[in-house]
């Protein structure tokens, strides 16, 4: 039996003077969750957005995509989640990462270390979050962090413990997440530290496939059970409409793709209503994928996004 589809929204900021509202009807449209990402610059941060959203609605889960761990200490970030954990009612779906946007480390002033050795800290820091929500206690003695005798998170701790996300495009990151996540977002590989018109082509309908092959056999060798873990895509052109191809001819002038590989892109859902939901059940029958998360920039294509495609698949 698939596991029934999850759509939710990536947000930058939303307007000071009705944000409230907006959320509110983005919960009325039947998306399960908004998330913020972790980047420097003039969007809400990640985490009093995520309290944000939780304090003004009641069933719209709340998250990040992601919090850097270069950036936030795993003590302060267990703290912080925890907090949210339980404020919410239990509703924080934590992504964690190692951080790949170079921009960022180079504005701040931050070592931007190599890709390995980010993962090697992201894997440590995501055992010190996994320890301190649910020991009274935490020590752990690592490559690249040392922790001594920390305190439980919070205290009550929260029940059951934040949902951690975890994505990537290549084995070793993906490898974390199949160890760690319980929900895995199957990316494009950023090694590079900036997306390049090469990124999209590293999801094509076959990586796709290898990708999720590299979460199930870590995952397998952990001793979990594929079958539990939730699949996510994070798609960044949304394009609703009867003839999508010159949509597809735009992306495929800055990709080098065919309108095919466009078409079974993760990152790019175009075409009709009805085209755009046949991909997904496709997609998720072939791969298992059934979160998917699109942006929200703009109210009105939000709206149609849900009544078009989220309504339709409600409950399958």
């Amino acid at each position: 039996m698939p596991r029934a589809f999850r759509f939710g929204l990536q947000c930058f900021r939303l307007p000071p003077s009705s944000w409230v509202e907006e959320l509110r009807e983005i919960e009325t449209l039947g998306y399960s969750s908004v998330y913020f990402p972790d980047h420097f610059g003039t969007q809400w941060d990640p985490l009093t957005g995520a309290m944000a959203v939780a304090a003004v609605t009641t069933r719209l889960r709340v998250g990040t995509l992601v919090c850097d761990v270069d950036y936030r200490h795993p003590v302060v970030l267990a703290k912080s989640a925890a907090t949210i954990q339980l404020a919410s009612g239990g509703r924080l779906e934590l992504g964690v990462g190692a951080g790949w946007m170079q921009s960022d480390y180079d504005q701040a002033g931050m070592a931007y270390d190599s890709p390995g050795v980010r993962i090697e800290r992201l894997e440590e820091a995501l055992q010190i979050l996994e320890h301190m929500w649910k020991d009274e206690e935490t020590t752990f003695h690592g490559k690249h962090y040392r922790i001594t005798k920390i305190g439980k998170a919070i205290d009550p701790l929260p029940q059951p413990a934040p949902a951690i996300v975890v994505g990537g495009g290549r084995p070793k990151i993906l490898a974390v997440a199949g160890r760690h996540a319980n929900i895995v977002g199957i990316n494009p590989s950023l090694h590079e530290g900036r997306i390049t018109p090469e990124t999209a082509r590293d999801l094509t309908f076959e990586r796709v496939q290898r990708k999720v092959d590299w979460v199930r056999e870590a995952a397998e060798a952990a001793g979990r059970r594929f079958d539990e873990l939730e699949l996510s895509t994070l798609s960044f052109v949304v394009a609703i409409a009867d003839d999508p191809g010159p949509i597809r001819d735009m992306i495929g002038q800055n990709t080098g793709m065919t309108h095919d590989e466009i078409a079974d892109c993760p990152l790019f859902l175009t075409g009709s209503a009805g085209e755009i939901r046949e991909t997904l059940l496709r997609r998720r029958e072939k791969t298992g994928i059934s979160h998917v998360v699109i942006q929200h920039r703009d109210l009105s294509a939000t709206r149609q996004f849900a009544e078009a495609v989220i309504a339709p698949l409600a409950g399958t």
